[in-house]
């Protein structure tokens, strides 16, 4: 059976350990996009350090978990985004205004709300953590 979106796979195991309390879990499949989504949460200091395990198939990935993410997820479709509708999604997406981020992907990469802001880029939204 085929995955239909790895991503949303990985973070709702990431979230599920998180609840129960787990020191670390294993990510499978591993993608490209989940692991620079990891980077920008490791970059802000929800997850901590994650190995990624070549196994020859599609790979895994061991994510330290620090105790300190709430919640985790997706949005499916990848919306479009201008620079000027970020401020609605995070109204929609976050919880208050200084607290979480949304990831997007851009033309300079996969990156966060507020880097996207300040690089002045829009693009299409991938999840959000906070």
């Amino acid at each position: 059976m085929v995955r239909v979106n790895v991503l949303a796979t990985a973070l709702k195991s990431l979230y599920n350990a998180e609840k129960r309390n787990k020191r670390q879990v294993l990510i499978r499949p591993c993608s490209k996009v989940v692991v620079k989504f990891l980077r920008c949460m490791q970059k802000k200091g929800y997850i901590g350090e994650f190995t990624i395990v070549d196994d020859h198939r599609s790979g895994k990935i061991v994510v330290e978990l620090v105790g300190r993410l709430n919640k985790c997820g997706v949005v499916s479709p990848r919306f479009d985004v201008k620079i000027k509708d970020v401020e609605r999604w995070t109204k929609n997406l976050l919880p208050s205004r200084q607290f979480g981020y949304i990831v997007m992907t851009t033309s300079d990469g996969i990156v966060d709300h507020i880097e996207a802001r300040r690089k002045h880029v829009g693009g299409k939204i991938l999840g959000f953590f906070y």
